[in-house]
């Protein structure tokens, strides 16, 4: 099963969100460690090559993009309530620093 590398303060955000979404969350995550897809999904290119942004319809409108297509680790960019059809642009901007920060990271690490 791949580990999971939470960027920033995704984990503390994913941590506020309702019990049945972390629940939900958490589920669609298992299902990528063991490499395949979450319920519901969404290729996020404009944030990155790569990027998945995992769809959770509760209560609110609940989002995590990700990267899975690394041997070594799942990355999570970033997670947020969704408050239009559109994704806000603050948050495609924080995903997309968070892709190059990851991308640095990895390189290091290398």
């Amino acid at each position: 099963m791949k580990p999971i590398t939470w960027l920033g303060d995704t984990h503390k955000i994913i941590k506020a969100f309702s019990e049945n979404a972390r629940k939900e969350i958490g589920y669609n995550l298992d299902k990528v460690q063991k490499g395949k897809d979450p319920f519901d999904w969404k290729p996020m290119n404009s944030v990155g090559q790569g990027v998945k942004e995992i769809r959770i319809h509760q209560e609110n409108e609940y989002r995590v993009l990700y990267v899975a297509k690394f041997e070594e680790s799942i990355y999570i960019l970033h997670s947020f309530i969704k408050k239009t059809e559109q994704t806000a642009p603050k948050d495609i901007a924080l995903g997309k620093q968070r892709y190059k920060e990851m991308l640095n990271m990895r390189r290091v690490l290398k």
